[in-house]
């Protein structure tokens, strides 16, 4: 039985309909045919049949499937390094996206996002040659608002697929009153292997070098304390400062990470222990206070002498000769 077919009207900016009308004779099809079939699909799906993307291409899938493409990448170039190099391969994966202001919508970015690890994480790969990482962020510049990637995120994504991935920790993506020190035995409580990006936080992520500070002598004491140098945790440097000479800026904030390693395992941590677990908190806190005065720096020239470089104080004059006759003259 024919059905009546009576002439509809749709309002359309002229503009617009010239667009999709060059998009529709490409493949053969007129304006009027296109919204008959978009009718009839709406009808038999009940539902919209097509995605509902806002001008400007937000979300952006291209972007989207660049990444994924890249991350996929990202997996195999690990794996070649790995199985090269005869050694694991960390890969860690940060993505900045959020927003400068209030949201609309905040899971729907955190699905498209737990979706896009799921496929880069899809990749082939030997889990005990490659360690790919998930890093979170409290907030950046553009993203003020809100962090799709947040630490809630990261590490329940780390959680719940822990055969695949491992959680990371930058101790500069997080509130200044958070101590990325604290966390790393709690998260050692749960996963048998994390990674860490050492940095120094100036009121936010700004990666300044790193400093034989207190955060910096913390977070080296749990590394030594829970195990961490057994392969427990993976250790990156996460700094840069071009307004200094960049070779002293890398060499300071190195040393000073191995500085605060060394002072680490020089430190009587069983003895301290155990004050703590017999409650005697006061001489604790008393030893805990004189260890901080002990000759160190003895420690520290006998481990730079051991191992043919140069104490603190004898190599900057070859930085700066350095920086005299080569970095001057490259302009």
């Amino acid at each position: 039985m024919a059905t009546a077919v009576k002439p509809t009207t749709v309002r359309v900016d002229e503009n617009l309909k010239a667009q999709a009308n060059e998009i529709l004779g490409s493949v053969g099809l007129s304006y009027n045919t296109y919204v008959v079939m978009a009718t009839h699909q709406l009808v038999n799906q009940r539902r919209i049949p097509f995605e509902i993307v806002p001008a400007g291409g937000v979300p952006n899938e291209e972007t989207r499937r660049f990444w994924i493409n890249h991350g996929k990448a990202c997996i195999r170039i690990s794996q070649y390094l790995a199985e090269e190099l005869g050694q694991p391969c960390t890969m860690n994966i940060w993505t900045g996206g959020g927003f400068k202001d209030v949201p609309a919508d905040r899971k729907g970015p955190r699905d498209r996002y737990r979706a896009s690890i799921d496929e880069i994480l899809s990749e082939p790969y030997d889990f005990n040659l490659v360690k790919p990482c998930i890093e979170s962020k409290v907030f950046g510049i553009g993203v003020e608002a809100y962090t799709v990637g947040s630490a809630e995120f990261a590490l329940s994504y780390a959680a719940f697929n822990r055969e695949k991935c491992i959680p990371l920790m930058d101790n500069g993506h997080y509130h200044p009153t958070e101590v990325v020190s604290d966390k790393i035995p709690a998260l050692l409580a749960f996963f048998p292997e994390i990674a860490l990006h050492v940095t120094r936080p100036i009121r936010w992520d700004s990666d300044h070098v790193v400093l034989f500070d207190d955060e910096t002598k913390e977070i080296c004491k749990e590394i030594v304390r829970c195990g961490g140098l057994d392969g427990r945790v993976n250790i990156a440097l996460d700094y840069f400062d071009a307004s200094i000479n960049r070779i002293s800026a890398w060499t300071v904030g190195f040393r000073n990470v191995e500085k605060a390693l060394l002072s680490a395992l020089c430190t009587p941590h069983t003895v301290l222990k155990e004050l703590q677990d017999t409650i005697q908190f006061t001489e604790l806190m008393v030893r805990q206070e004189e260890l901080k005065t002990l000759p160190f720096g003895e420690v520290w020239d006998e481990y730079c002498r051991r191992n043919g470089v140069p104490v603190d104080g004898a190599w900057f004059e070859e930085v700066k000769k350095y920086e005299q006759n080569v970095l001057s003259k490259r302009i």
